[in-house]
């Protein structure tokens, strides 16, 4: 039976999942080549990894209102969002698109695929 609602908080596990430090995962993913892995636990356990995943999904950390921000986690976003807002990937594809056609000495249709492409994707972005 899975639980719905909220955790509750165990401050001794929280306590624990701080102060394992670097040095001991690092020796246990010398020791387990899958230590750490993500898609791993489906593997060893598939009861377990089905049940975790929809416990997960179903209850919410009660906690969390109280709990201050990282700002690590902020800088992380902040980059993230001027990443998603930039127009590297359009550029990116049409860059490889030009390249391509350079690389083949092609004839000038690609180099119109790609500037259609590169346009079409830009006008998807800004829908």
């Amino acid at each position: 039976m899975v639980k719905f609602g909220p955790r509750k908080p165990s401050f001794k596990k929280s306590l624990k999942a701080r102060t394992t430090g670097k040095a001991k995962r690092k020796m246990k993913s010398s020791v387990n080549p899958f230590y750490g892995k993500k898609g791993t636990g489906m593997i060893k356990n598939p009861k377990k990894a089905a049940y975790n995943k929809v416990y997960n999904k179903t209850t919410y950390d009660s906690l969390k209102p109280l709990k201050k921000k990282n700002n690590s986690n902020q800088k992380r976003n902040s980059y993230n969002k001027q990443k998603n807002n930039s127009l590297g990937g359009c550029l990116k594809i049409f860059g490889i698109f030009i390249l391509v056609a350079a690389l083949i000495q092609a004839a000038p249709y690609l180099l119109i695929l790609a500037a259609v492409v590169g346009v079409g994707l830009l006008i998807s972005k800004y829908k």
